[in-house]
């Protein structure tokens, strides 16, 4: 008999990240499907919902770095290293407050993917 793989945390994550950001366009849907995707390749209920939430956490991370660097930059065009500080960090803390409703989502994907595809 063939050893059935454990599955992967870490690849689950990824594959989870990515998909996140391909299906950015969709909102709770992708989002969905993105934790799905990493709940089947993380393999178990437990194990498919962190590997959902570290996708969703990483989108938000780094969807929040890029607006924080925008919003600094736009800022900082007017002339002003204060203004472009403070209006980074508006856009920055605003755009961490929406993506963590994403995180959510993708947890619950992965939690249904995980159950459907246990060890």
């Amino acid at each position: 008999m063939k050893a059935r793989s454990k599955g992967s945390i870490g690849l689950g994550a990824f594959a989870g990240f990515l998909l996140l950001i391909l299906l950015q366009f969709m909102s709770i849907l992708g989002a969905l499907i993105a934790g799905f995707v990493a709940g089947l390749i993380a393999r178990g209920t437990g194990r498919g919902a962190v590997a959902g939430f570290v996708a969703g956490i990483l989108g938000a991370v780094i969807v929040a770095l890029l607006l924080t660097v925008g919003g600094a930059a736009i800022g900082g065009l007017f002339g002003s290293a204060w203004l472009g500080s403070l209006f980074g960090g508006l856009v920055g803390g605003t755009a961490v407050l929406l993506s963590l409703g994403n995180a959510i989502v993708c947890l619950v994907g992965g939690l249904i993917g995980g159950a459907l595809r246990r060890r």
